[in-house]
């Protein structure tokens, strides 16, 4: 399946009704998002459903892909695009071989062997991070821009920036050979996703014209 990560977005429904969770998903689409990662840490396998087929439902509507954190057992019941394993949840060859070859599995990897292994697992993309520190996870373990510039180097996937990330720093990213960035708080508690998203995506590609 064909996807770009080049701006990532991770949803963050903390603190939100579901009809303006619903709006900002909208809206950072209508921005320019490439990609949508929902991430429910805390409902449960009904909720999760219910709030993934609602989501589906809108991004469907732009033609981007929906990857779901963690849970594979929504993303069959939704027949999302895809799954995200982190470094403390299933295995990536498990879950490569319970989705099947179609479906989209992105991994997160902190170190170039980590990397190494997730790719020869069979993930499609990797989020590498975090490259400053964040407010949506209790602990964050920083990745240095040498280690991030490293993974690119060593995996033909596609390898996303993540952690703290915004349209106002990332020129360190500058010269590092990445796909694409990943946001959660820079739209999710935007004014406007919309013009969050712009603005990232424009920042990006700024950044990657001047290397």
């Amino acid at each position: 399946m064909k996807f770009d990560t080049t701006l990532y977005f991770i949803t963050d429904s903390t603190g939100f009704e579901r009809d303006e969770f619903l709006r900002r998903v909208r809206s950072a689409l209508e921005g320019g998002v490439t990609i949508i990662q929902l991430r429910e840490k805390n409902r449960t396998t009904r909720e999760y459903i219910d709030i993934a087929n609602a989501v589906h439902a809108v991004t469907k509507e732009f033609g981007v892909p929906l990857i779901i954190d963690d849970r594979i057992d929504v993303m069959l019941a939704t027949d999302a695009e895809g799954v995200h394993v982190g470094a403390e949840d299933m295995p990536v060859a498990t879950a490569r071989k319970l989705i099947g070859k179609d479906k989209i599995l992105g991994a997160t990897a902190k170190t170039v062997e980590a990397a190494a292994k997730a790719y020869e697992d069979g993930a499609d993309y990797l989020g590498v991070g975090a490259i400053y520190p964040t407010t949506t996870k209790v602990k964050t373990v920083l990745t240095s821009t040498e280690t991030l510039d490293a993974i690119t180097k060593a995996v033909p996937v596609p390898v996303n920036a993540i952690g703290g990330l915004n349209s106002t720093n990332l020129g360190v990213l500058k010269g590092i050979n990445i796909a694409g960035v990943c946001a959660v708080s820079a739209i999710m508690k935007a004014d406007c996703p919309k013009t969050a998203a712009e603005d990232l995506r424009k920042a990006f590609k700024e950044i990657r014209r001047q290397a």
